[in-house]
């Protein structure tokens, strides 16, 4: 697969796809947990709406013009979800609709875990993370549950870690196979 950042590469536009998840990931799901002192969710904002929300819509954008349904998919709207939550936060909302609005955001996800399968179990383990993330996170905020949104940030600190590191290895050309469809591409047999 060509490796130059073109608008034509599907490589170069899944790595920077999976490179802006990953950074957006990490500081939400750190900002949860509480691991750090004084560093909260909301430090994440202006990474969640430019780098996860305008970074990876455009990214996806490019990927359905390359022909790339699924990651184009992941990534526009993933980006859109990024940029509502950046807008969104700071605004006076109910715990309830907060929870909702994490709840409609992992079904979304949950579609994309499905439909990753074909991308390999990296992929399907990212978003699989933050599928899990979101529904722990619309838990804590359903029943006030300061522990389950710790455990969220965690899983999406998990989450963006893999994304991360699926796009480090796919730039650095690490010899691992990150999905079936690129391994077959290079020549490699993929395990089932």
């Amino acid at each position: 697969m060509d490796r130059a950042v073109s608008g034509g590469s599907t490589t170069s536009t899944w790595v920077l796809g999976h490179l802006a998840l990953g950074l957006t990931l990490l500081a939400f799901g750190i900002g949860h947990t509480g691991a750090i002192h004084g560093v909260t969710a909301v430090a994440a904002v202006s990474l969640a709406l430019y780098v996860g929300g305008i970074g990876l819509f455009v990214a996806g954008l490019f990927q359905f013009r390359a022909g790339d349904a699924f990651a184009g998919t992941a990534f526009a709207g993933l980006g859109a979800f990024w940029f509502t939550w950046g807008t969104g936060v700071g605004h006076q909302m109910s715990a309830q609709a907060a929870g909702l609005f994490l709840v409609l955001w992992a079904l979304l996800v949950v579609s994309l875990t499905a439909g990753s399968a074909a991308a390999g179990p990296l992929v399907q383990c990212v978003y699989g993370l933050f599928a899990v993330a979101l529904l722990l996170l619309a838990v804590g905020q359903f029943g006030g549950s300061a522990g389950a949104v710790r455990a969220g940030g965690w899983f999406a600190a998990m989450a963006g870690l893999c994304s991360w590191y699926g796009a480090t290895a796919a730039l650095a050309d690490w010899p691992l196979p990150l999905s079936r469809r690129r391994a077959a591409a290079r020549g490699v047999t993929a395990g089932a």
